[in-house]
């Protein structure tokens, strides 16, 4: 194996199957984030059921206060109604922030470091924002704006949708491929002796890049809703 095999297999880059049933490969990033998904799903499932009104638990505490720090930041970027957008936003948080930390169990590497991934986050985000401004003020009022200030502008408007949902997902696969292959390389120069900073620096930039993520989809949302809600109310028209 050459240098670059090695530099690029641990950093998750050689695509290589984990599976294949005659023609059909499943790729190690496509195990990864269902097993991530359906371990989340579990653990909501529990805690829910044990959630307790009285004296929660220490565990508890500690997550009352993540969701508690999340329904601020979503209520600061939408003062009416945080409720609507806290479930998504919180959850790709939360999605995005573990499936950047899987990279630091040995032999696995992290799923938003696979563009297909983090297309598929960013596809979430593309769907969510026409959801939530057609709940805003309606399916009129929100193709309307496609067509606003001249009809003509509706292809730009599009293009606008397509390419910032495209930035959202080069930008997290990026900025994770890129910390993997300077892992990849210190291994590769020094050996297993890399100092804990740089694992640490991995951490870090998990938790950067879920949050910036997580941000940049808020901001679409918001900005669409609170558009269409000011344009609703202008004309005297019912904000839903």
């Amino acid at each position: 194996m050459s240098s670059a095999e090695l530099i690029l297999g641990t950093a998750g880059l050689l695509g290589q199957p984990t599976l294949r049933l005659g023609s059909f490969a499943i790729s190690e990033s496509a195990v990864s984030a269902t097993a991530l998904t359906i371990a989340l799903a579990s653990a909501a499932a529990w805690t829910k059921s044990r959630l307790r009104m009285r004296d929660p638990a220490g565990w508890q505490l500690v997550l009352e206060l993540a969701v508690q720090g999340m329904d601020t930041t979503v209520r600061e970027s939408i003062p009416k109604a945080p409720e609507r957008i806290l479930p998504l936003v919180g959850t790709l948080w939360i999605y995005i922030l573990l499936a950047n930390l899987v990279g630091l169990i040995p032999g696995l590497h992290s799923p938003t470091g696979d563009l297909s991934v983090t297309g598929a986050l960013a596809m979430i985000v593309f769907f969510a924002v026409p959801f939530y401004g057609v709940r805003a003020a309606g399916w009129a009022a929100y193709v309307r704006e496609y067509f606003s200030p001249m009809f003509w502008m509706f292809p730009f408007h599009l293009m606008s949708e397509l390419t910032r949902t495209l930035t959202l997902a080069v930008r997290l696969f990026g900025n994770m491929t890129g910390m993997e292959v300077a892992i990849g390389i210190l291994l590769l120069l020094a050996g297993f002796l890399v100092p804990v900073a740089f694992l640490f620096l991995h951490l870090i930039e998990a938790l950067l890049q879920a949050y910036i993520f997580g941000m940049l989809a808020l901001v679409y949302i918001a900005g669409g809703m609170q558009a269409l809600e000011e344009k609703e109310q202008q004309k005297g028209g019912i904000v839903r």
